[in-house]
């Protein structure tokens, strides 16, 4: 088993990175801005330029990409994409990249690949039914069954952060972002004054207006992944998300709230666990779903 060519394309970051298959670990990786609101077209030749400069040092037996937006894994091609990344919906990653590297190319949705990442070599390994959530500015979901993304009808299957809760969508409730949102509020100060480490070191300090947010935003997602589990029936919920560095505070709360949340028999069956591969896990999921077609 050789060397593939892997990105993430997020919307403030693509990392890119040459992994051996063999040995599940990268020879080489690396970061650069997205530069999203400059559009599908200019990610594209980002993209092509950073496999160039690669391919230049590196032999490759193919082509992995992890992307933001929703997207038709079997197309290779990007059906959806939010404001921040104009321009981006349509664009033919499979097709484009082929053509110009002359290497099979395979695409999956960013959430997709960081469960796969989890299920195939991390926190959910051994697991046969597993539920992988990334919070952040907003939440994302995938559903793995059998090693295996499920995708629904449309491609679109668990995009929780659109479910509707008492009070707004999922997301706009419980993501990252809403928490520096709401301490922010709470002080009558601009967002970017505070940022999530801070808020998390004076909740430990006994700061009580970060504190209550805290619990708030671990209230609301105990409610989410309730929900997500009378639907679903997981083994195991794996969280992602920057702010799961914080999960020695964090994972202890949301078990409470699912002791709130959830009935008793479904509640004591469910492992909830921390992501494990962090910043790689979108490029090693890439790498998962390209094997899973080859």
């Amino acid at each position: 088993m050789g060397c593939y060519l892997c990105f993430d394309i997020g919307g403030t970051a693509i990392k890119y990175g040459i992994l051996d298959g063999e040995k599940e670990s990268f020879l080489t990786d690396g970061t650069i801005p997205t530069g999203a609101g400059e559009g599908g077209p200019a990610i594209v030749n980002k993209v092509t330029a950073l496999g160039e400069e690669m391919l230049a040092r590196h032999r490759a037996e193919g082509i992995c990409i992890s992307t933001a937006g929703m997207v038709d894994w079997r197309a290779g091609r990007i059906i959806y994409s939010g404001p921040q990344m104009p321009e981006y919906a349509g664009t033919e990653w499979k097709d484009r990249m082929e053509k110009h590297f002359r290497l099979p190319c395979e695409v999956e949705n960013d959430v997709n690949c960081a469960g796969l990442a989890e299920v195939h070599a991390g926190a959910a390994k051994g697991y046969s039914a597993a539920v992988c959530l990334t919070i952040g500015t907003g939440i994302g979901g995938a559903i793995l069954l059998d090693g295996k993304v499920f995708h629904g009808a449309t491609g679109s299957a668990c995009e929780v952060g659109y479910m509707n809760m008492p009070g707004g969508m999922f997301e706009r409730l419980g993501a990252a972002s809403v928490l520096v949102a709401a301490v922010a509020a709470r002080r009558g100060i601009p967002a970017g004054q505070i940022d999530g480490k801070a808020i998390f070191e004076q909740a430990k300090a006994g700061d009580r207006d970060c504190l209550e947010a805290i619990e708030d935003m671990t209230d609301v997602l105990s409610m989410g992944i309730a929900n997500i589990c009378y639907v679903l029936n997981p083994q195991i919920v794996v969280l992602g998300g920057g702010i799961m560095a914080q999960e020695e505070m964090l994972l202890p709360m949301i078990r409470a709230g699912l002791k709130r949340h959830m009935i008793p028999f479904l509640e004591e069956q469910i492992q909830v666990r921390a992501a494990q591969n962090h910043n790689r896990a979108g490029m090693l999921g890439a790498w998962f779903h390209f094997k899973n077609l080859h």
